[in-house]
């Protein structure tokens, strides 16, 4: 139940009816027409550009198909007034019977809110994507968060929805951890090591090099590199792994795919990709110009295999061999994406961090050349996170060694407080992240403003339940709804009313925050009505004076625990019964 796009609907007829009355040409293109609030909400409850975007293509001035529209529309029986504003906007008001109707539809409704809009398009959501390293810090913790509801909220708005991890165990950085590992692996031996620049110092390879000592005693003590490299670099990557799925567990995220760079090389499947693009005509032997602006010292103008991606939106053409024959990080990557697109997925997401930026057009092109332009790509950056604590930068874990670890962030604060913060702002704006302030409990602290709703419902719910009232959802939704007409009331339904329309936005838009703002603001108009009850008994949800007339009020009460619930639930966090 969509009511912005009830009215869009009804909008739609009145125009068609409209052409067929000759009043208008026949077989304009409506799909520009929109229903939605206004700016002003003085203005109405609604608003529509219908007769702005059909004028020209009409051949008509925009108020006379306002006016005429707007005759139409107020024929209809939810239609209380529909006023011509400006140039040619319709502005709407509601009945208040369809204001009133709203909470027993939000009960009766399967899921509230939730759309058929994806159709089941098969969406891959790549996130978090750390190497197999070490912990997770506090950078990856935002991709994560981001790329879960994300993922959830498209699986909300109808899209077949598939988690991916990609493990980057082909490069050389999973040698320094094995050789970091086994400079811990010697210490479990007893022997005094000394980590040199560029291996990883972090206390947690301790217990990894204990483990690799119970598993092969001192088999590779004082034995050349070549003979342990590779047994301790699968060692230490499982570990690794193992690790970051713990990491990813403590936050509620679970993957439905882990995938290994590593499994691309020496199986042709980096050949088989580039084979397509050669194909189509898109891989040369050439020589790239300098970087632009200062050329770095080691540079030198040599010949190598180019991808043509320029042919599909980048700034330059991206090498994909070097010259000594091995591939570019870039080739394992395109070969990835093309596995992507040979599952037969329909769209693709790729959460990076802000370091990424570069990378953007040449994956796209990539994924737009070997699709031949079928599978859209859209890559989503995630910035930086500024940690505070007592007004000062918080410290970075010693466990880590050198960065503030996702673990250390959910022990302060726990899963529900950082997933919600970290989506109360847009992804590619910079987030402070205050502990102090994620768990106050204050106006000011989204996250418990919009629980402390949640937590208020429940409440009126259990103390009507021992006033002897029957509070389940179908008697609710029975109740007489007449008594819901004070303006506060109806902010509330109003607002309930736009949560179906902005799931689709926010799953449209690939913008997850979007349901945290709105969750705020739901929760900001029903304090505000719990606390005008103070003053005014009438508005109380639970009236010891009338108990039967209380009905209607907890029905409204009860659906805004319902959307707070779905919304919460996208968003990765249980909403609270209570406050303790």
């Amino acid at each position: 139940m969509n009511l912005f796009s009830d009215i869009r609907a009804l909008t739609l007829d009145a125009l068609g009816a409209l052409a067929a009355d000759g009043r208008m040409p026949a077989g304009l293109d409506f799909s520009a027409v929109t229903v939605e609030p206004p700016r002003d909400p003085g203005h109405g409850d609604m608003a529509t550009n219908a007769a702005m975007v059909l004028a020209k293509p009409a051949g008509l001035k925009p108020r006379e198909i306002a006016t005429e529209l707007a005759a139409r529309l107020a024929a209809d029986p939810r239609i209380e007034s529909a006023e011509v504003a400006g140039p040619g906007f319709i502005n709407l008001r509601l009945d208040e019977d369809v204001w009133q109707e709203l909470p027993a539809k939000v009960l009766g409704a399967e899921d509230f809110g939730r759309s058929d809009m994806g159709e089941g398009q098969r969406v891959n959501v790549e996130y978090v994507s750390a190497n197999p390293t070490g912990p997770l810090h506090v950078g990856h913790t935002r991709g994560a968060v981001f790329g879960d509801a994300l993922a959830s909220l498209l699986a909300y708005a109808g899209y077949d929805v598939t988690r991916e991890y990609y493990i980057n165990d082909g490069g050389a950085q999973v040698d320094v951890l094995a050789r970091s590992v086994y400079l811990r692996y010697l210490e479990a031996l007893g022997r005094d090591v000394a980590f040199e620049d560029g291996t990883y110092p972090g206390d947690y390879l301790i217990e990894v090099g204990k483990a690799l000592k119970e598993k092969v005693g001192d088999a590779y003590l004082d034995k050349p590199e070549a003979e342990w490299l590779a047994e301790v670099r699968s060692f230490a990557t499982d570990a690794m792994l193992e690790l970051i799925r713990a990491d990813l567990a403590s936050l509620g995220v679970t993957m439905d795919v882990f995938f290994s760079e590593k499994s691309l090389y020496g199986t042709g499947r980096i050949e088989a990709a580039l084979a397509r693009l050669d194909e189509a005509g898109l891989i040369y032997e050439g020589v790239l110009d300098p970087p632009k602006g200062k050329t770095p010292e080691d540079w030198e103008r040599r010949k190598q295999t180019l991808f043509r991606s320029t042919a599909h939106g980048d700034d330059v053409d991206r090498p994909v061999r070097k010259s000594d024959g091995g591939w570019t990080y870039f080739a394992p990557d395109i070969a990835y994406h093309f596995d992507k697109i040979e599952r037969g997925f329909d769209m693709l997401i790729d959460v990076f961090g802000a370091d990424h930026g570069g990378y953007v057009k040449r994956m796209k092109a990539a994924v737009s050349a070997l699709s031949g332009g079928r599978v859209p790509l859209d890559v989503k950056l995630t910035q930086l996170v500024k940690l505070t604590k007592h007004g000062a930068p918080f410290k970075m874990s010693k466990r880590a060694g050198t960065f503030v670890t996702l673990a250390d962030v959910v022990e302060q604060v726990g899963a529900d407080v950082t997933r919600f913060h970290m989506l109360t702002r847009k992804n590619d704006a910079p987030l402070e992240f205050d502990f102090d302030r994620v768990q106050e409990q204050s106006k000011d602290n989204p996250v418990f403003y919009v629980q402390y709703a949640h937590a208020r419902v429940m409440s009126v719910l259990r103390k009507a339940a021992e006033a002897g009232l029957a509070v389940d959802d179908a008697a609710l939704a029975a109740a007489d709804p007449a008594g819901l007409s004070h303006p506060a009331e109806l902010a509330v339904l109003r607002k309930i009313a736009e949560w179906p329309r902005l799931v689709e936005i926010a799953a449209r838009t690939h913008e997850p925050h979007r349901v945290a703002f709105y969750l705020y603001e739901l929760a900001s108009e029903f304090h505000a009505l719990w606390n005008r009850g103070h003053d005014e008994p009438s508005l109380r949800f639970l009236r010891e004076d009338a108990p039967g007339a209380s009905l209607a009020k907890i029905a409204l009460a009860r659906a805004v625990s319902v959307v707070i619930s779905s919304g919460l639930g996208i968003l990765g966090v249980t909403p609270v019964d209570e406050m303790r």
